[in-house]
């Protein structure tokens, strides 16, 4: 039996703690800083995420062995490396990369160089900073729309923009340059457009050995018909029926196993999770991003089917037995919808009370993510505020039951989207 810390405060975070939980090999659950429903499964302790002394404090603390990150910010900024150098904290495995593996999802340009060493098909893209803009316009003139432009660094998945028009792609381009998104668009990586529909694929990994978790489709943009503002995911679904298992053997040799073996040719350090965002143009792969730990609100419909013993995974990690593990997935479909604050993803208020919330569900979980509880009175406190995951003979019997649930809840200027998996019928 070992201690876990599970990293982070969304919905993600919240399903980690609901199967560690559940684990045979889970003694005490922590989570830092959590949310008001992760601690049904655990304690939460308030700690920010990149507060590595804190955290490492805790751990010594509460004789804690395993770290779950969560969110990307301290995989980036190095809470590996940070655990992996220090004396009395290397006995503790933290699930997740190292700094420099976390590139893959810090670094654009540093991830378009890796797919292009080892011939993972993606779209074609021009690196563009300041001293060569002129380049930049060069390309969008000699190029039919639509225009992509993603922010290098890391915006909080708000750094991609999608232009129809020449003179309005450049002006973005000009304004990313000169700061729309901060330091994440000192440079920015002008990308072909890819047409076709996006689904994303989670790889375990103890950095040899790996295994593929259930895939799922994320829906990101605000209004129904996939219309308006991005957001960061307003609902997804598990599995998703146009990946079949052709579809899954390629995405298994063209883009895993290269993924795999550059991680082993460049000697980066990576335990945990690859999530690879890909779209099927024409019945073939293709990778628009790596992200380097769980997706939300996939984990919510992810985890939901995962057979396995999520601590046990965690400990053949630790042991490098990764490959000796049968992943077992439920049958049944998963699903999530996410009921967000009024005004999100632009300006929205915290602090509404929020009630009905059901609590034992048959074949259903309510994952909270900006949620909090200020004197046992449970309150919204973020703009993505809770996560109805349901499970379902079919896809259609599953939107059912978590839109049944998204009813239930109530808060003040409560939104949700009732079309979740509208083009997979």
């Amino acid at each position: 039996m070992h201690n876990f810390l599970v990293l982070g405060s969304g919905g993600r975070e919240h399903a980690f703690a609901w199967k560690l939980a559940q684990s045979n090999y889970c003694n005490e659950l922590f989570i830092a800083p959590g949310n008001g429903g992760t601690q049904a499964h655990g304690k939460n302790l308030d700690l920010k995420v990149s507060d590595f002394i804190g955290i490492a404090a805790a751990c010594l603390t509460h004789n804690i062995e395993f770290v779950l990150v969560g969110p990307e910010q301290p995989l980036v900024e190095g809470i590996y490396n940070y655990f992996k150098t220090n004396g009395t904290l290397k006995h503790i495995t933290v699930i997740g990369p190292s700094k420099n593996a976390a590139k893959l999802e810090a670094s654009k340009s540093f991830t378009n160089a890796f797919l292009a060493e080892y011939n993972i098909p993606t779209a074609a893209s021009l690196d563009i900073t300041s001293k060569n803009i002129e380049e930049g316009f060069a390309y969008i003139d000699s190029n039919k729309p639509p225009y992509v432009l993603k922010a290098d660094g890391l915006a909080a998945g708000k750094g991609v923009l999608i232009i129809q028009d020449p003179t309005e792609a450049k002006e973005n381009l000009k304004e990313m340059l000169q700061g729309k998104f901060g330091e994440a668009s000192n440079k920015v990586v002008i990308e072909e457009f890819l047409d076709g529909i996006e689904f994303s694929v989670f790889v375990l990994t103890d950095g040899e050995s790996y295994k593929i978790l259930p895939i799922a489709k994320d829906y990101k943009r605000i209004g129904e018909n996939d219309t308006g503002l991005n957001t960061g995911g307003m609902g997804s679904v598990s599995p998703v029926s146009f990946v079949d298992e052709t579809m899954r053997n390629k995405v298994i040799e063209r883009v895993v196993k290269p993924t795999m073996q550059g991680i082993r040719d460049r000697g980066m350090d990576y335990t945990g999770f690859i999530f690879i965002g890909l779209i099927s143009v024409q019945n073939e792969p293709y990778v628009i991003e790596f992200n380097v730990r769980m997706g939300d609100p996939e984990t919510e419909v992810v985890i939901p089917r995962l057979k396995n013993d999520l601590g046990e995974l965690c400990v053949m990690i630790k042991e490098g037995r990764l490959g000796e593990a049968e992943i077992e997935i439920d049958h049944r479909y998963c699903t999530t919808v996410f009921l967000v604050s009024s005004g999100y993803p632009e300006k929205y208020e915290k602090g509404k009370a929020i009630t009905n919330v059901p609590t034992k569900i048959t074949d259903g979980v309510v994952f909270h993510a900006g949620t909090k509880l200020e004197h046992d009175i449970l309150k919204t406190n973020g703009g993505r505020v809770i996560a109805m995951s349901a499970l379902g003979a079919n896809l259609q019997e599953a939107i059912k039951k978590s839109l049944e649930q998204a009813e239930q809840v109530t808060f003040e200027g409560k939104y949700y989207r009732k079309d979740i998996g509208f083009d997979l019928n």
